[in-house]
Protein backbone atom coordinates (compact mmCIF):
# COMPACT_ATOMS: atom_id res chain seq x y z
CA UNK A 1 0.00 0.00 0.00
CA UNK A 2 2.57 2.62 0.78
CA UNK A 3 4.53 1.93 -2.54
CA UNK A 4 1.21 2.47 -4.36
CA UNK A 5 0.48 5.78 -2.67
CA UNK A 6 4.23 6.61 -3.21
CA UNK A 7 3.14 5.64 -7.14
CA UNK A 8 0.12 7.52 -6.83
CA UNK A 9 1.58 10.47 -5.61
CA UNK A 10 4.55 10.57 -8.39
CA UNK A 11 2.37 10.08 -10.81
CA UNK A 12 -0.54 12.28 -10.30
CA UNK A 13 1.57 16.00 -9.78
CA UNK A 14 2.76 14.74 -13.32
CA UNK A 15 -0.42 14.24 -15.05
CA UNK A 16 -1.84 17.82 -13.99
CA UNK A 17 1.53 19.26 -14.87
CA UNK A 18 1.09 17.94 -18.26
CA UNK A 19 -2.80 18.36 -18.78
CA UNK A 20 -2.86 22.06 -17.49
CA UNK A 21 0.34 23.17 -19.45
CA UNK A 22 -1.05 21.70 -22.70
CA UNK A 23 -4.72 23.82 -21.54
CA UNK A 24 -2.91 26.39 -20.83
CA UNK A 25 -0.92 26.50 -24.29
CA UNK A 26 -4.68 25.74 -25.97
CA UNK A 27 -5.95 29.28 -24.55
CA UNK A 28 -2.70 31.54 -25.51
CA UNK A 29 -3.11 30.43 -28.82
CA UNK A 30 -6.98 31.09 -28.50
CA UNK A 31 -6.26 34.40 -26.96
CA UNK A 32 -3.73 34.94 -30.10
CA UNK A 33 -6.18 34.32 -32.52
CA UNK A 34 -9.15 36.28 -30.28
CA UNK A 35 -7.07 39.29 -30.09
CA UNK A 36 -6.23 39.23 -33.75
CA UNK A 37 -9.39 39.04 -35.10
CA UNK A 38 -10.60 41.20 -32.49
CA UNK A 39 -8.96 44.15 -33.78
CA UNK A 40 -9.11 43.11 -37.46
CA UNK A 41 -12.92 43.02 -37.57
CA UNK A 42 -13.55 45.51 -34.97
CA UNK A 43 -14.47 48.65 -36.20
CA UNK A 44 -18.03 48.21 -37.32
CA UNK A 45 -19.08 50.57 -34.96
CA UNK A 46 -19.33 53.93 -37.51
CA UNK A 47 -23.09 55.55 -37.70
CA UNK A 48 -22.72 55.74 -41.62
CA UNK A 49 -22.17 52.02 -41.60
CA UNK A 50 -25.41 51.79 -39.43
CA UNK A 51 -27.75 53.81 -41.34
CA UNK A 52 -26.76 52.42 -44.46
CA UNK A 53 -27.35 48.70 -42.70
CA UNK A 54 -30.73 50.74 -41.41
CA UNK A 55 -32.38 52.01 -45.02
CA UNK A 56 -30.78 48.75 -46.81
CA UNK A 57 -33.69 46.97 -48.50
CA UNK A 58 -31.63 43.33 -47.58
CA UNK A 59 -31.87 43.79 -43.88
CA UNK A 60 -33.55 40.76 -42.80
CA UNK A 61 -36.99 40.80 -40.66
CA UNK A 62 -36.24 39.33 -36.92
CA UNK A 63 -38.56 37.48 -35.12
CA UNK A 64 -37.15 38.66 -30.91
CA UNK A 65 -38.44 35.51 -28.63
CA UNK A 66 -38.31 36.23 -25.21
CA UNK A 67 -39.02 33.31 -22.99
CA UNK A 68 -40.53 34.47 -19.75
CA UNK A 69 -40.84 32.72 -16.11
CA UNK A 70 -41.48 34.43 -13.54
CA UNK A 71 -39.78 37.73 -14.95
CA UNK A 72 -42.27 40.21 -13.53
CA UNK A 73 -39.21 42.37 -12.15
CA UNK A 74 -37.37 42.64 -15.48
CA UNK A 75 -40.05 42.00 -18.54
CA UNK A 76 -41.40 45.35 -18.94
CA UNK A 77 -37.54 46.70 -19.17
CA UNK A 78 -36.50 44.79 -21.37
CA UNK A 79 -39.38 44.71 -23.39
CA UNK A 80 -39.16 48.97 -23.30
CA UNK A 81 -35.75 48.26 -24.63
CA UNK A 82 -36.71 45.94 -27.66
CA UNK A 83 -39.00 48.62 -28.58
CA UNK A 84 -36.09 51.31 -28.82
CA UNK A 85 -33.57 49.55 -30.79
CA UNK A 86 -32.44 50.56 -34.21
CA UNK A 87 -33.51 47.85 -36.85
CA UNK A 88 -36.01 48.33 -39.72
CA UNK A 89 -38.74 45.29 -39.16
CA UNK A 90 -39.21 42.99 -36.44
CA UNK A 91 -41.75 41.80 -33.50
CA UNK A 92 -41.24 41.30 -30.14
CA UNK A 93 -43.15 37.95 -28.55
CA UNK A 94 -43.14 37.54 -25.12
CA UNK A 95 -43.79 33.84 -24.65
CA UNK A 96 -45.09 33.64 -20.71
CA UNK A 97 -44.06 29.79 -19.61
CA UNK A 98 -46.55 29.19 -16.90
CA UNK A 99 -45.21 32.05 -14.49
CA UNK A 100 -46.55 31.74 -10.96
CA UNK A 101 -46.08 35.82 -10.36
CA UNK A 102 -47.32 38.91 -12.20
CA UNK A 103 -45.88 38.51 -15.29
CA UNK A 104 -48.56 38.04 -17.86
CA UNK A 105 -50.49 40.67 -15.77
CA UNK A 106 -47.74 42.98 -16.00
CA UNK A 107 -46.93 42.45 -20.21
CA UNK A 108 -50.98 43.01 -20.01
CA UNK A 109 -51.03 46.10 -18.45
CA UNK A 110 -48.10 47.64 -19.12
CA UNK A 111 -48.55 47.25 -23.30
CA UNK A 112 -52.44 47.21 -23.11
CA UNK A 113 -52.47 43.67 -24.62
CA UNK A 114 -55.79 41.79 -25.97
CA UNK A 115 -56.60 38.47 -26.24
CA UNK A 116 -56.89 37.64 -30.11
CA UNK A 117 -57.78 34.65 -32.09
CA UNK A 118 -55.00 33.41 -33.94
CA UNK A 119 -54.28 30.12 -35.58
CA UNK A 120 -50.49 29.23 -35.31
CA UNK A 121 -49.04 26.55 -37.74
CA UNK A 122 -47.46 23.45 -35.23
CA UNK A 123 -44.35 22.74 -36.95
CA UNK A 124 -42.48 21.94 -33.71
CA UNK A 125 -44.60 20.01 -30.84
CA UNK A 126 -45.38 22.28 -27.18
CA UNK A 127 -47.15 22.24 -24.40
CA UNK A 128 -50.69 23.46 -24.31
CA UNK A 129 -51.25 27.52 -24.80
CA UNK A 130 -53.85 29.22 -23.16
CA UNK A 131 -54.34 32.33 -25.63
CA UNK A 132 -52.27 34.66 -27.58
CA UNK A 133 -52.21 38.04 -27.03
CA UNK A 134 -51.42 41.53 -29.23
CA UNK A 135 -50.86 44.69 -28.10
CA UNK A 136 -53.16 47.60 -28.82
CA UNK A 137 -50.12 50.05 -28.92
CA UNK A 138 -47.63 48.58 -30.55
CA UNK A 139 -48.59 46.57 -33.21
CA UNK A 140 -45.37 44.51 -33.19
CA UNK A 141 -45.23 42.61 -29.67
CA UNK A 142 -47.29 39.54 -28.80
CA UNK A 143 -47.22 37.38 -25.59
CA UNK A 144 -48.07 34.15 -26.06
CA UNK A 145 -49.85 32.81 -22.15
CA UNK A 146 -48.62 28.70 -21.93
CA UNK A 147 -48.41 26.06 -19.47
CA UNK A 148 -45.59 25.40 -18.09
CA UNK A 149 -43.11 23.23 -20.17
CA UNK A 150 -38.92 25.01 -19.81
CA UNK A 151 -37.62 27.46 -21.62
CA UNK A 152 -36.76 25.03 -24.78
CA UNK A 153 -40.51 25.02 -25.16
CA UNK A 154 -41.35 28.87 -24.97
CA UNK A 155 -39.17 29.01 -27.89
CA UNK A 156 -40.29 26.36 -29.81
CA UNK A 157 -43.80 27.74 -29.07
CA UNK A 158 -42.75 31.59 -30.04
CA UNK A 159 -40.62 29.85 -33.38
CA UNK A 160 -44.34 28.11 -34.21
CA UNK A 161 -46.24 31.92 -33.67
CA UNK A 162 -43.01 33.90 -35.35
CA UNK A 163 -43.73 35.34 -38.96
CA UNK A 164 -40.15 36.11 -40.15
CA UNK A 165 -37.14 33.88 -41.10
CA UNK A 166 -34.86 34.99 -38.81
CA UNK A 167 -35.52 34.56 -35.16
CA UNK A 168 -33.66 35.77 -32.27
CA UNK A 169 -33.43 34.37 -28.24
CA UNK A 170 -33.43 36.39 -25.77
CA UNK A 171 -33.82 36.28 -22.05
CA UNK A 172 -36.70 37.81 -19.90
CA UNK A 173 -34.31 40.09 -18.07
CA UNK A 174 -31.99 41.50 -20.92
CA UNK A 175 -31.48 44.88 -22.57
CA UNK A 176 -30.01 45.46 -25.84
CA UNK A 177 -27.94 47.72 -26.79
CA UNK A 178 -29.91 49.92 -29.37
CA UNK A 179 -27.89 48.96 -32.42
CA UNK A 180 -26.66 45.67 -31.64
CA UNK A 181 -29.55 44.05 -33.73
CA UNK A 182 -27.66 46.25 -36.75
CA UNK A 183 -24.48 45.00 -36.15
CA UNK A 184 -25.50 40.95 -35.04
CA UNK A 185 -27.49 41.23 -38.21
CA UNK A 186 -24.58 41.77 -40.26
CA UNK A 187 -22.77 38.72 -41.25
CA UNK A 188 -25.91 37.20 -42.11
CA UNK A 189 -26.10 40.06 -44.95
CA UNK A 190 -22.78 40.18 -46.17
CA UNK A 191 -22.53 35.66 -46.13
CA UNK A 192 -25.74 36.23 -48.96
CA UNK A 193 -27.02 33.28 -46.64
CA UNK A 194 -24.21 31.21 -45.88
CA UNK A 195 -24.18 32.17 -42.37
CA UNK A 196 -27.48 30.34 -40.19
CA UNK A 197 -26.59 31.73 -36.96
CA UNK A 198 -25.29 34.69 -35.23
CA UNK A 199 -24.21 34.98 -31.04
CA UNK A 200 -23.45 38.84 -29.93
CA UNK A 201 -22.04 39.37 -26.41
CA UNK A 202 -23.42 39.27 -23.06
CA UNK A 203 -22.10 41.63 -20.58
CA UNK A 204 -23.84 41.89 -16.72
CA UNK A 205 -26.23 44.82 -16.01
CA UNK A 206 -25.68 44.76 -12.19
CA UNK A 207 -24.16 47.98 -11.49
CA UNK A 208 -25.40 49.90 -15.05
CA UNK A 209 -27.63 52.28 -14.26
CA UNK A 210 -30.58 51.58 -16.67
CA UNK A 211 -33.80 53.91 -17.42
CA UNK A 212 -36.51 53.35 -19.87
CA UNK A 213 -35.19 49.55 -20.97
CA UNK A 214 -31.59 51.40 -22.07
CA UNK A 215 -28.41 51.43 -20.39
CA UNK A 216 -27.51 54.82 -19.82
CA UNK A 217 -23.98 53.98 -18.02
CA UNK A 218 -21.43 51.45 -17.38
CA UNK A 219 -20.86 50.47 -14.49
CA UNK A 220 -18.92 47.91 -12.10
CA UNK A 221 -21.35 46.19 -9.21
CA UNK A 222 -19.88 46.20 -5.89
CA UNK A 223 -20.20 42.87 -5.37
CA UNK A 224 -17.49 40.90 -5.78
CA UNK A 225 -19.50 37.82 -7.33
CA UNK A 226 -21.04 39.81 -9.42
CA UNK A 227 -17.61 41.55 -10.44
CA UNK A 228 -15.88 37.75 -10.91
CA UNK A 229 -19.39 37.01 -13.06
CA UNK A 230 -18.06 40.00 -15.36
CA UNK A 231 -14.66 38.82 -15.92
CA UNK A 232 -15.94 35.26 -16.34
CA UNK A 233 -17.98 36.57 -19.18
CA UNK A 234 -15.28 38.59 -20.46
CA UNK A 235 -13.12 35.90 -20.68
CA UNK A 236 -15.83 33.89 -22.01
CA UNK A 237 -16.53 35.68 -25.00
CA UNK A 238 -13.89 37.72 -26.09
CA UNK A 239 -11.17 34.77 -25.85
CA UNK A 240 -13.48 31.50 -26.48
CA UNK A 241 -15.67 32.31 -28.49
CA UNK A 242 -13.76 34.63 -30.70
CA UNK A 243 -11.04 32.11 -31.18
CA UNK A 244 -13.15 29.18 -31.91
CA UNK A 245 -15.66 31.10 -34.62
CA UNK A 246 -12.82 32.03 -36.27
CA UNK A 247 -12.36 29.09 -37.86
CA UNK A 248 -16.42 27.86 -38.04
CA UNK A 249 -16.10 25.80 -34.16
CA UNK A 250 -18.72 27.91 -32.36
CA UNK A 251 -20.71 25.45 -30.28
CA UNK A 252 -22.50 27.83 -28.27
CA UNK A 253 -24.28 30.62 -28.91
CA UNK A 254 -25.65 32.36 -25.54
CA UNK A 255 -29.44 31.82 -25.10
CA UNK A 256 -29.47 35.56 -23.56
CA UNK A 257 -28.97 36.66 -27.35
CA UNK A 258 -28.46 34.97 -30.65
CA UNK A 259 -29.97 34.66 -34.17
CA UNK A 260 -30.90 31.91 -36.12
CA UNK A 261 -32.17 31.21 -39.65
CA UNK A 262 -35.69 29.85 -38.42
CA UNK A 263 -36.22 27.32 -41.24
CA UNK A 264 -32.63 25.74 -40.48
CA UNK A 265 -34.05 25.33 -36.42
CA UNK A 266 -37.27 24.23 -37.69
CA UNK A 267 -35.66 21.64 -39.77
CA UNK A 268 -33.52 20.19 -36.89
CA UNK A 269 -36.82 19.88 -34.82
CA UNK A 270 -36.92 23.29 -32.95
CA UNK A 271 -34.71 23.59 -28.92
CA UNK A 272 -34.23 19.96 -27.10
CA UNK A 273 -37.00 19.98 -24.26
CA UNK A 274 -35.37 17.23 -21.95
CA UNK A 275 -32.30 19.14 -21.49
CA UNK A 276 -31.41 22.70 -19.54
CA UNK A 277 -28.35 22.92 -21.76
CA UNK A 278 -30.99 23.82 -25.05
CA UNK A 279 -29.09 26.90 -26.38
CA UNK A 280 -25.38 24.48 -26.62
CA UNK A 281 -27.41 21.11 -28.13
CA UNK A 282 -29.34 23.30 -30.88
CA UNK A 283 -26.14 25.05 -32.07
CA UNK A 284 -24.47 21.51 -31.60
CA UNK A 285 -27.28 20.14 -33.69
CA UNK A 286 -26.87 22.22 -36.46
CA UNK A 287 -23.51 21.53 -36.74
CA UNK A 288 -24.53 18.25 -37.43
CA UNK A 289 -26.91 19.25 -39.85
CA UNK A 290 -24.47 20.96 -41.49
CA UNK A 291 -21.70 17.83 -41.84
CA UNK A 292 -24.62 15.17 -42.75
CA UNK A 293 -26.09 17.27 -45.73
CA UNK A 294 -22.54 18.92 -46.92
CA UNK A 295 -23.56 21.90 -46.34
CA UNK A 296 -21.54 25.33 -46.34
CA UNK A 297 -22.83 26.96 -43.85
CA UNK A 298 -21.45 28.97 -40.52
CA UNK A 299 -21.96 29.68 -37.50
CA UNK A 300 -19.98 32.88 -36.09
CA UNK A 301 -19.71 34.70 -33.01
CA UNK A 302 -19.83 38.90 -33.10
CA UNK A 303 -18.02 40.59 -30.36
CA UNK A 304 -19.09 44.02 -31.04
CA UNK A 305 -23.21 43.73 -30.34
CA UNK A 306 -24.26 43.52 -26.45
CA UNK A 307 -26.91 42.20 -25.00
CA UNK A 308 -27.20 43.19 -20.76
CA UNK A 309 -28.30 40.66 -18.40
CA UNK A 310 -29.01 40.21 -15.22
CA UNK A 311 -26.26 38.32 -13.19
CA UNK A 312 -27.31 36.22 -9.82
CA UNK A 313 -25.64 38.58 -6.44
CA UNK A 314 -26.14 35.27 -3.95
CA UNK A 315 -24.15 32.37 -3.77
CA UNK A 316 -27.70 30.85 -3.78
CA UNK A 317 -28.78 31.55 -7.37
CA UNK A 318 -25.23 31.86 -8.36
CA UNK A 319 -24.53 27.94 -7.23
CA UNK A 320 -27.81 26.97 -9.34
CA UNK A 321 -26.99 28.77 -11.97
CA UNK A 322 -23.66 27.11 -12.31
CA UNK A 323 -24.68 23.34 -11.47
CA UNK A 324 -27.39 23.40 -14.11
CA UNK A 325 -24.56 25.36 -16.52
CA UNK A 326 -22.24 22.20 -15.92
CA UNK A 327 -25.41 19.58 -15.95
CA UNK A 328 -26.25 21.07 -19.64
CA UNK A 329 -22.61 20.66 -20.76
CA UNK A 330 -22.64 16.64 -19.74
CA UNK A 331 -26.19 16.63 -21.05
CA UNK A 332 -24.70 18.12 -24.69
CA UNK A 333 -21.79 16.04 -24.69
CA UNK A 334 -24.15 12.81 -23.98
CA UNK A 335 -26.90 13.25 -26.21
CA UNK A 336 -24.46 13.89 -29.15
CA UNK A 337 -21.76 11.59 -27.86
CA UNK A 338 -21.32 10.38 -31.61
CA UNK A 339 -19.76 13.56 -32.61
CA UNK A 340 -17.45 13.43 -30.34
CA UNK A 341 -13.57 12.68 -32.03
CA UNK A 342 -15.82 11.75 -34.93
CA UNK A 343 -13.42 12.50 -38.08
CA UNK A 344 -16.84 12.90 -40.20
CA UNK A 345 -17.65 16.12 -37.89
CA UNK A 346 -14.37 17.62 -39.06
CA UNK A 347 -12.57 20.05 -36.64
CA UNK A 348 -15.96 20.09 -34.92
CA UNK A 349 -16.07 16.73 -33.79
CA UNK A 350 -12.31 16.39 -33.25
CA UNK A 351 -11.30 19.81 -31.37
CA UNK A 352 -14.39 21.55 -30.68
CA UNK A 353 -16.35 18.65 -29.49
CA UNK A 354 -12.85 17.65 -27.58
CA UNK A 355 -12.26 21.07 -25.95
CA UNK A 356 -15.63 21.06 -24.23
CA UNK A 357 -15.13 17.35 -23.12
CA UNK A 358 -11.61 17.50 -22.00
CA UNK A 359 -11.66 20.78 -20.96
CA UNK A 360 -14.77 22.24 -19.72
CA UNK A 361 -16.11 18.97 -18.82
CA UNK A 362 -13.42 16.92 -17.10
CA UNK A 363 -11.15 19.97 -16.33
CA UNK A 364 -13.09 20.81 -13.16
CA UNK A 365 -11.52 17.14 -11.77
CA UNK A 366 -8.08 18.21 -12.79
CA UNK A 367 -8.51 21.32 -11.18
CA UNK A 368 -9.69 19.83 -8.28
CA UNK A 369 -6.99 17.65 -8.42
CA UNK A 370 -4.36 20.33 -8.45
CA UNK A 371 -5.75 22.59 -5.23
CA UNK A 372 -5.56 18.54 -3.62
CA UNK A 373 -1.97 18.53 -4.27
CA UNK A 374 -1.09 21.41 -3.17
CA UNK A 375 -2.80 21.02 0.12
CA UNK A 376 -1.14 17.51 0.52
CA UNK A 377 2.04 18.70 -0.48
CA UNK A 378 2.25 21.25 2.06
CA UNK A 379 0.26 19.58 4.76
CA UNK A 380 2.20 15.93 4.56
CA UNK A 381 5.19 16.62 1.77
CA UNK A 382 4.24 13.67 -0.08
CA UNK A 383 5.32 15.78 -2.84
CA UNK A 384 8.47 18.12 -3.58
CA UNK A 385 7.95 21.43 -2.57
CA UNK A 386 9.12 22.79 -6.08
CA UNK A 387 6.77 20.34 -7.64
CA UNK A 388 4.13 21.75 -5.34
CA UNK A 389 5.56 25.57 -6.47
CA UNK A 390 5.42 24.42 -9.78
CA UNK A 391 1.44 22.96 -9.61
CA UNK A 392 0.12 26.25 -7.65
CA UNK A 393 2.03 28.84 -10.49
CA UNK A 394 0.40 26.58 -12.92
CA UNK A 395 -2.84 26.61 -11.17
CA UNK A 396 -2.75 30.64 -11.45
CA UNK A 397 -1.58 30.81 -15.03
CA UNK A 398 -5.04 28.76 -15.63
CA UNK A 399 -7.57 30.35 -13.56
CA UNK A 400 -6.19 34.12 -12.91
CA UNK A 401 -3.67 35.21 -15.59
CA UNK A 402 -6.40 33.88 -18.48
CA UNK A 403 -9.03 36.51 -16.69
CA UNK A 404 -6.77 39.15 -16.60
CA UNK A 405 -6.28 38.09 -20.56
CA UNK A 406 -9.90 38.58 -21.40
CA UNK A 407 -10.25 42.02 -19.30
CA UNK A 408 -6.82 43.58 -21.12
CA UNK A 409 -9.03 42.39 -24.60
CA UNK A 410 -11.74 44.21 -23.47
CA UNK A 411 -10.34 47.47 -22.41
CA UNK A 412 -7.60 47.57 -25.79
CA UNK A 413 -10.74 47.11 -28.07
CA UNK A 414 -14.65 47.71 -26.96
CA UNK A 415 -13.60 49.21 -24.04
CA UNK A 416 -17.02 49.44 -22.44
CA UNK A 417 -16.10 50.62 -19.13
CA UNK A 418 -15.50 53.51 -19.06
CA UNK A 419 -13.75 54.45 -15.57
CA UNK A 420 -10.57 53.48 -14.87
CA UNK A 421 -10.81 52.27 -11.79
CA UNK A 422 -13.79 50.17 -12.93
CA UNK A 423 -10.49 48.42 -14.87
CA UNK A 424 -8.18 48.50 -12.03
CA UNK A 425 -10.50 46.57 -9.67
CA UNK A 426 -11.64 43.75 -12.61
CA UNK A 427 -7.71 43.12 -12.75
CA UNK A 428 -7.32 43.12 -9.06
CA UNK A 429 -10.22 40.22 -8.59
CA UNK A 430 -9.08 38.48 -11.54
CA UNK A 431 -5.66 37.73 -9.84
CA UNK A 432 -7.98 36.73 -6.82
CA UNK A 433 -9.64 34.40 -8.62
CA UNK A 434 -7.81 31.58 -8.18
CA UNK A 435 -7.67 31.83 -4.09
CA UNK A 436 -11.36 31.63 -3.74
CA UNK A 437 -13.60 32.17 -6.83
CA UNK A 438 -12.75 29.01 -9.01
CA UNK A 439 -12.59 26.63 -5.79
CA UNK A 440 -16.46 27.84 -5.66
CA UNK A 441 -16.98 26.95 -9.05
CA UNK A 442 -15.46 23.61 -8.87
CA UNK A 443 -17.53 22.41 -6.11
CA UNK A 444 -20.31 23.55 -7.56
CA UNK A 445 -19.79 22.10 -11.24
CA UNK A 446 -18.76 19.01 -9.20
CA UNK A 447 -22.20 18.87 -7.84
CA UNK A 448 -24.03 19.59 -11.66
CA UNK A 449 -21.51 16.43 -12.16
CA UNK A 450 -23.16 14.38 -10.26
CA UNK A 451 -26.70 16.02 -10.53
CA UNK A 452 -26.63 14.70 -14.03
CA UNK A 453 -25.61 11.39 -13.27
CA UNK A 454 -28.81 11.71 -11.11
CA UNK A 455 -30.79 12.00 -13.38
CA UNK A 456 -32.09 15.73 -12.37
CA UNK A 457 -34.22 17.50 -14.97
CA UNK A 458 -35.16 20.50 -13.51
CA UNK A 459 -34.13 24.25 -13.82
CA UNK A 460 -34.10 25.23 -10.06
CA UNK A 461 -35.80 28.43 -9.23
CA UNK A 462 -33.75 32.08 -9.94
CA UNK A 463 -34.71 35.10 -8.57
CA UNK A 464 -34.54 38.47 -10.31
CA UNK A 465 -34.28 42.05 -8.76
CA UNK A 466 -34.63 43.40 -12.31
CA UNK A 467 -31.94 45.30 -14.35
CA UNK A 468 -34.34 48.26 -14.92
CA UNK A 469 -33.38 49.74 -11.88
CA UNK A 470 -32.15 53.35 -11.50
CA UNK A 471 -28.89 52.42 -9.65
CA UNK A 472 -27.67 49.95 -8.23
CA UNK A 473 -26.59 50.39 -4.40
CA UNK A 474 -26.83 46.66 -4.06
Amino acid sequence: MTQFISSLFTFLPWLFIFYTSFVILFYLVILFISARQLRSEYGFNSKEAEEDLLDSFDTKPVSILVPAYNEEAGIYNSVRSLLSIYYPEYEVIVINDGSTDKTAETMIEAFQMVKINFVVRTRIPVAEINGIYRSTIYENVYMIDKKNGGKADALNAGINLSHYPYICSLDGDSVLERNAFLKVIKPVLDSDGEVIAVGGSVRIANGCHIEGGEVMTVGLSKKPLVVMQVIEYLRAFLIGRIGLSRHNLLLIISGAFGVFEKESVTRIGGYRTDTVGEDMDLVVRLHRMIKDRGLKKKILYVPDPVCWTEAPESPLYLRRQRQRWHRGLCEVIWNNKDMLFNPKYGLVGVLSMAYFFLIELMGVFVELLGYLLILFGLLFSFISVEITVLIASLSFLYGSVLSMGGVLLEEWSLRKYPKPRDIVRLFFFALSETFWYRPLMIKWRLEGFFQFLAGKKDWGEMKRIGVGAKTEAK
